[in-house]
């Protein structure tokens, strides 16, 4: 009996430590007016940092795009500028996801596939779900149709917004 129960016992304890460990959000991009790009986003605060995975469909094949965080959560006007700028509640310069100085919402930039798919996996120190000043729940998600440049003030240059979504508590 001990030898069958030793396996499930040890599945059951690995399948805990494989939930997550704080609140989650979700985005799920719709494509502005005359675009087609779409996705679902998924952010799942453990500990200090929120992983963020998820994919998006109807890029420009293996090109870069500009992905941000904005201020308000609002895809009202069609063209995804009911958004605002990016999220930015410390003050800070736009700059690279990676640099020590960068927007809240700023976020690495999307990589397209050779079939216009961009797959998400990171982890961001930035940001978080749930609570705090960085919080990012009923923020706009932003797809933009070009690459960041991290260095233009204060949008990096990325372009038309291609997608918009509100993220919201899981």
């Amino acid at each position: 009996m001990i030898r069958v129960l030793m396996p499930l016992a040890a599945a059951a304890l690995l399948s805990a430590c494989a939930t997550p460990s704080g609140p989650t959000a979700s985005a799920q991009l719709q494509p502005t007016r005359g675009n087609a790009t779409s996705g679902d986003i998924r952010f799942t605060q453990q500990g200090d940092k929120v992983l963020v995975s998820g994919e998006v469909r109807g890029l420009k094949p293996n090109a870069e795009h500009g992905f941000h965080v904005h201020e308000k959560g609002d895809c009202s006007s069609g063209d995804g500028m009911s958004t605002g700028g990016h999220f930015n509640p410390m003050g800070m310069k736009h700059g690279a996801h990676e640099a020590n100085e960068h927007h809240v919402g700023d976020l690495p930039s999307l990589k397209a596939d050779a079939y216009g798919v961009a797959r998400i996996n990171f982890t961001s120190n930035s940001i978080s779900v749930g609570s705090g000043s960085n919080d990012i729940v009923g923020r706009g998600l932003i797809v933009h149709r070009d690459p960041d440049d991290y260095t233009t003030q204060p949008t990096g240059n990325a372009g038309p917004r291609l997608a918009c979504a509100v993220i919201s508590r899981s």
